[in-house]
């Protein structure tokens, strides 16, 4: 997986911001949308305090990390997937985490069987499309072009 672009579309889709913010539920967040963890040095930091580059690289590297393993979790074929599905599964993982991604179980299915359109449609048929429609759509439409012989 090319994991360089990986990090540019989860950049964009994120947004990367060197201090402590809170997310849309109230949550303290930095970097690349880090939810800060009791224990974590940003966890004492006052929203809008700074954050060095070094410590939002560093937190980033281990959400990729975490988000590839949940991915072959859930998907025991991840790395036998193109290259453009593994992106798109990690970028939603990334936004929903493991537990709720692995309520996409219809999704799973489509994407167990190569139904790429059946898959997008799953995508669409959820909360998470309401809640990030941008975010969700784009990714919808990068899943149906699988399905466009070329």
């Amino acid at each position: 997986m090319d994991l360089e672009r990986l990090r540019k579309d989860l950049e964009f889709d994120e947004g990367i911001k060197h201090e402590v913010y809170l997310d849309h539920l109230g949550y303290k967040t930095m970097g690349v949308g880090h939810l800060i963890k009791q224990g974590e040095p940003e966890y004492e930091l006052e929203v809008g305090e700074a954050v060095s580059e070094e410590r939002v690289a560093q937190c980033f590297d281990q959400d990729i990390k975490i988000v590839i393993d949940d991915c072959e979790k859930l998907y025991s074929n991840f790395f036998g997937f193109q290259e453009e599905v593994q992106l798109i599964i990690a970028n939603m993982m990334f936004n929903l985490g493991y537990p709720r991604l692995s309520k996409f179980k219809k999704m799973k299915e489509a994407v167990d069987n190569e139904d790429w359109e059946e898959a997008a449609a799953q995508m669409r048929d959820s909360k998470w499309h309401t809640q990030v429609r941008n975010r969700a759509e784009r990714l919808c439409i990068r899943m149906e072009l699988l399905a466009v012989p070329f």
